[in-house]
Formats: structure tokens, C-alpha cells, sequence
């Protein structure tokens, strides 16, 4: 079973919904207020991963990259491009205009426990909660932004059970906080 990373824009109030306000919500686009030295390049230190790795992504943040990587050419987004990516939807069919894109077959839990490169998710908030559930996140590296942003969606959700983690690191990325936390 690889090793799984879940990365998200997220506020102090623990809001992932629209950090790029692509997504058209009024509070919308909270993230990118802050300056692209913020969230621009590899922002969430994947580094080597990019080459190594899958992006497993959700078919509403596919659709999003796929319009915004593919046109751009900087080492950071030609990395992108390269990288695998798998895509969890059951309505996608056409996956060409993102390079290096293939269809999740099976069930989520299925597919993280048969893939042997380590996972980064980012956004896709819906394949994160699934993880979340089979309890298959191993790591979360949060871009904590000083953004109060009061509604919409929280990367964490009611749970049955508790769920401890050991801070990693922290490490300040223009006016935000990368937050690494893994499993003890």
C-alpha cells in the first residue's frame, strides 16, 4: 500500500472550499488574495515526488487543472504535466487534455491500497473525505493561509473517532504557514 499525502489551501477557520475562486462562491478566492509567492511553484514541497509519484485527483479538480497546466511552461508546470495523474470519477471519459492522465479504475480504497507509488491528492475534497473514512491519509500538508473565510466547506468533518497526528513541520511560505502533519 503506498503512502498517502492529502495537500489543501485551507483558512484559520479551517475552510478548503474556493481558495482560487474559480469555483464562483462569494467568499471565493480567499487564497490567492495573499500574493503568488503564497501559492505559486511547489508550494507544498513535493518535489522529487512530482517524478516518482501519482496526483490522484477528484473530477471537478481535474477539470480545473486541466484547463490551467497544460498552456504553461515554467519548470514548475512542466513537472506538472509530466506527472501521472490518476482520476477518481465515474463521468469523465476523455482524459487528453491533461497530459499524463488515466481513469481510476475499482473502488477508491481499492486503487490507494494496490498502488505502490506514494499519492499526493490535492484539492478534491471528496476524494479526501473518502480517504479520510478508510482511514488511508498518512499525511497532510495544509498551506494555512490568515484568512478567515466563515463559510463553506472544512477539510475535517464529524468523525466517530478521534484521529491524533504528529506535527512534522512548519515552515512559512510568504503570508502562510506550510503544516506538515503525518501519522505517529
Amino acid at each position: 500500500m503506498s503512502h498517502v499525502i492529502a495537500t489543501s489551501f485551507i483558512s484559520i477557520d479551517g475552510v478548503v472550499t474556493d481558495p482560487d475562486g474559480s469555483g464562483g462562491t462569494p467568499a471565493g478566492g480567499w487564497a490567492f488574495r495573499h500574493g503568488p509567492e503564497t501559492v505559486g511553484g511547489d508550494k507544498f514541497r513535493l518535489g522529487e515526488l512530482m517524478d516518482t509519484g501519482v496526483l490522484l485527483l477528484g473530477r471537478t479538480t481535474w477539470e480545473l487543472f486541466s484547463r490551467l497546466w497544460p498552456n504553461r511552461t515554467d519548470e514548475f508546470s512542466t513537472r506538472m504535466n509530466k506527472m501521472a495523474k490518476v482520476v477518481a470519477s465515474h463521468t469523465l471519459t476523455d482524459l487528453s487534455a491533461f497530459p499524463n492522465s488515466t481513469l481510476m479504475t475499482g473502488s477508491l480504497e481499492e486503487y490507494v491500497r494496490s498502488e505502490p507509488r506514494t499519492i499526493a491528492v490535492t484539492g478534491s475534497l471528496s476524494v479526501i473525505r473518502a480517504l479520510q473514512a478508510a482511514d488511508l491519509v498518512d499525511e497532510y500538508r495544509l498551506m494555512t493561509l490568515p484568512s478567515i473565510v466563515g463559510s463553506g466547506d472544512k477539510l475535517f468533518g464529524p468523525s466517530e473517532q478521534p484521529v491524533h497526528l504528529r506535527l512534522d513541520s512548519v515552515v512559512q511560505t510568504g503570508a502562510a504557514s506550510l503544516v506538515t502533519y503525518v501519522r505517529p
